[in-house]
């Protein structure tokens, strides 16, 4: 067994899949608790250590790498990166490396599992019969809306965004989406249009938000945003919960603006806005959008050999900045 000779802090447990990865060739600490981890004990964590895997709830900003002088590479255990100080790191010679691709047909597949169950009414159902309050079939009780031959309108057309937009087939949607770059997959193969944002917000019936955080993107859903929709559209965010003003959206819901939201990402996670988690017509999911067995396997692999890889001085399979060697 060859020397464990670098020394890496997880801020969270992780999969064994990745710990496995790292055992035999890392001096691992791993911060115990299924909570984020307290900045002044990430710092004490991170002063001598190698490598940092950490989540995207953990703020990895200028303080927090200055306090890590020996660093080499911050490998994040998500797509996105925006918990990062990205340049900074560059600017120290710190690698920042994600876990792109592996998670996409499972966010996916979970955009359409919230779909699905806001616009049939389903959670709201659900509560409904547990508490006793289901009294018998009738022909006007709980009318959702169906999805055959309705606009879908797709901010952000990368990855997940094409991947819920190819997901609509067996409805027979209109696609429109909005992105700096033309998606000639979508077009050529959904028909899809691109189109800018104001003209999706005012044509579609859903829609679902997979952009990244900038600081162009951040509130790209505010108050204005949502006068634009239908009163009968929905909103559905699987990607990052500052791109929607949430207090905007509690009164857009609250005031029938729109028909409803499907929320996997919060503004301010774990915490939602006041007054949002008391309506009926938003369903509240906690993060699940990549929480299969299989997806957070291969994760925890990706960001192991992210770490890995860097800490052998070379560049990282999936870097997200730039290191001179």
């Amino acid at each position: 067994m060859s020397e464990k000779k670098h020394k890496i802090f997880i801020t969270r447990a992780i999969p064994r899949a990745g710990i496995d990865i790292l055992k035999d060739v890392c001096r691992i600490d791993v911060y115990p608790e299924n909570q984020g981890i307290p900045r002044r004990q990430l710092k004490e964590k991170v002063a001598d250590a190698e490598g940092l895997l950490c989540l995207l709830t953990d703020s990895i900003d200028r303080e927090i790498i200055d306090n890590a002088s020996r660093l080499k590479v911050i490998s994040n255990f998500a797509v996105g990166y925006n918990n990062i100080d990205v340049d900074y790191a560059a600017q120290k010679g710190i690698w920042v490396t994600n876990t792109p691709g592996v998670l996409t047909d499972d966010t996916a597949d979970f955009c359409w599992t919230l779909i699905m169950a806001v616009t049939r009414r389903l959670v709201e159902g659900d509560r409904m019969v547990r508490s006793g309050g289901f009294k018998g079939w009738a022909p006007m009780f709980m009318l959702g809306q169906n999805l055959r031959e309705k606009t879908l309108g797709i901010v952000g057309a990368g990855r997940i965004g094409a991947a819920v937009a190819e997901r609509s087939r067996g409805w027979n949607m209109r696609i429109l989406y909005f992105d700096r770059n033309r998606n000639e997959y979508l077009e050529n193969e959904l028909g899809a249009e691109k189109a800018d944002l104001e003209r999706l917000l005012g044509e579609s019936d859903l829609v679902s938000l997979h952009v990244p955080l900038t600081d162009d993107t951040r509130h790209i859903i505010d108050r204005k945003a949502l006068q634009r929709m239908k009163s009968s559209a929905y909103l559905i965010n699987t990607a990052r919960g500052p791109l929607v003003d949430e207090a905007a959206l509690v009164t857009a819901l609250r005031e029938s603006w729109i028909a409803g939201a499907g929320l996997d990402v919060f503004e301010n996670e774990p915490e939602v806005a006041p007054g949002l988690s008391e309506l009926e017509n938003v369903i509240l999911a906690p993060h699940l959008g990549s929480a299969t067995v299989e997806t957070r396997n291969e994760m925890a692999r990706l960001a192991a050999r992210n770490l890995l890889v860097a800490l052998e001085g070379k560049k990282p399979p999936f870097p997200v900045n730039s290191v001179a060697q």
